[in-house]
């Protein structure tokens, strides 16, 4: 995939933005794709409801990115989304991404990024002692406890789960 030529350089940035952070984390590549919830539960034997999506949407007004964290079993309200954002949001041009965070779609990691973007992690994740998160390749992911990797995100916690939709 196009994430394969700098994949080892996304990676290094998640591993020194962990340990910036203060987070000992393992990086495992799992030689299949971890790109879904779905596929990533199944390769790290965890619940969907404990993988990461990070997903990134743009501001429509200012074109600003923004990180949304959610937990592998929901769907992001996009309502809750765009007030935290203070405006409404669309969904980001997957080169834009690349160019803003240093990652390719299916390998958006919650830490690590290119530049900073304001970021807001769901609230949800906080129930789990352990959250499996994209480590920068679509094959990559690390764990670690949820309250910590909210705070290395730098991001907000808050409710952006849509309540009537889990997937």
């Amino acid at each position: 995939m196009d994430d394969k030529p700098n994949a080892s350089g996304s990676i290094a940035r998640v591993t020194g933005a962990a340990r910036a952070a203060g987070l000992d984390i393992e990086i495992r590549r799992m030689g299949a794709s971890t790109r879904t919830a779905a596929e990533a539960a199944a390769q790290c034997g965890c619940a969907v409801a404990q993988i990461v999506k990070s997903l990134i949407f743009q501001g429509e007004r200012t074109g600003r990115l923004f990180l949304f964290m959610l937990s592998g079993e929901h769907q992001l309200d996009l309502a809750k989304a765009a007030t935290l954002a203070a405006e409404p949001l669309k969904r980001a041009d997957p080169r834009h991404i690349r160019e803003v965070t240093g990652f390719a779609i299916g390998g958006v990691s919650p830490i690590g990024h290119l530049a900073a973007i304001p970021a807001f992690a769901d609230e949800a994740l906080l129930r789990f002692d352990r959250v499996w998160a994209a480590a920068g390749a679509h094959d990559a992911v690390f764990a670690a406890e949820p309250g910590a990797l909210i705070a290395a995100a730098g991001a907000t916690a808050a409710r952006l789960a849509n309540q009537e939709s889990s997937t």
